[in-house]
């Protein structure tokens, strides 16, 4: 019991390392690629390294099952991964990080407007705070000026949204399939397509050839393609094996943490208003998730027997 305790916590602690670090690596990715470039290099990165998992699997699938998987690819992965390398182009990557956390909020709105899930009077309190968060956040800007609107951020707000559809189309639509078929095979669908573009409609072989520091900026964006989607997804399936999905939700608590803490060491600064911002963003996760971590907890079967 005790190792099991002590594996999962290194494995929350390493899934908040990854996925927090992922807007680093788009930045470093944008020194030297545009963001299209950058989008389809993270797709193709993870697309290359799930080959041998998808490959086998796709075989399998009826042709249904394909063509969710499909739409699941555009919106789950091919949209976001776009969005944010624009969004990147205007927003520190601290910044960034935090609006990731809006995810578990859409997938709330999502789910409430579209799949019947109900609205509780902590969902309401929680999703005014990061309404609130997030306007704060996008008046803020990048120079303090709090009357200058962001329009960047939209990108990020908006691929949060996908995020939040993605996980509600998947729950609904396909609780039959292993989330690592999901994911592995959702991602060999699209893959090619941001290979086409990559090639055809951008200049990444001659950047590549000829920028400084191509290499290196290629290695990060692969790494956020490989850790942040492949090896990521393995080890949050473990972690919900070995615990519970209430502990494995933690990680969207902890991931805008590394993310603005990999920010301020690359000498990003914070002003006051998008520190009022952060906080009543992830405020209002924290009452939203926790809403539903005391439902969980009232409807498992532990609890029921008793």
């Amino acid at each position: 019991m005790k190792n099991t305790t002590v594996l999962a916590w290194g494995i929350l602690a390493i899934l908040a390392l990854i996925w927090g670090s992922s807007f680093i690596l788009i930045k470093r990715g944008l020194e030297v690629f545009g963001p299209g470039e950058v989008g389809a290099v993270r797709i193709l990165a993870a697309c290359l390294f799930l080959v041998p998992v998808s490959i086998p699997r796709l075989r399998k699938l009826s042709p249904r099952h394909i063509k969710l998987l499909f739409l699941i690819g555009l919106v789950g992965t091919f949209f976001p991964a776009f969005l944010f390398a624009i969004g990147q182009t205007r927003l520190d990557s601290g910044i960034t990080g935090v609006l990731n956390g809006l995810t578990p909020i859409f997938t709330l709105i999502i789910g409430g407007l579209f799949f019947q899930q109900k609205f509780t009077k902590h969902n309401y309190i929680g999703l005014i705070l990061a309404f609130v968060g997030t306007v704060v956040l996008l008046t803020a800007g990048s120079g303090g000026d709090i009357s200058e609107f962001n329009y960047y951020a939209f990108f990020i707000v908006l691929a949060t949204l996908c995020y939040g559809t993605n996980l509600n189309v998947i729950k609904r639509y396909l609780a039959d399939l292993n989330p690592v078929v999901i994911t592995s095979v959702s991602i060999l669908l699209v893959g090619p397509f941001a290979g086409i573009y990559l090639l055809t409609a951008t200049d990444f072989e001659t950047k590549l050839a000829t920028a400084e520091g191509a290499w290196r900026a290629l290695g990060y964006v692969s790494l956020l393609g490989v850790m942040g989607t492949a090896l990521a997804l393995i080890l949050f399936n473990k972690l919900v094996q070995i615990t519970t999905p209430i502990f494995s939700s933690t990680v969207t608590y902890l991931i805008p943490i590394v993310a603005l803490t990999w920010g301020i060491l690359d000498g990003e600064t914070l002003i006051l208003g998008q520190m009022i911002g952060i906080a009543s963003i992830l405020v209002g996760v924290f009452i939203t998730n926790r809403k539903k971590k005391m439902e969980a907890k009232t409807n498992s079967p532990q609890n029921s027997q008793a």
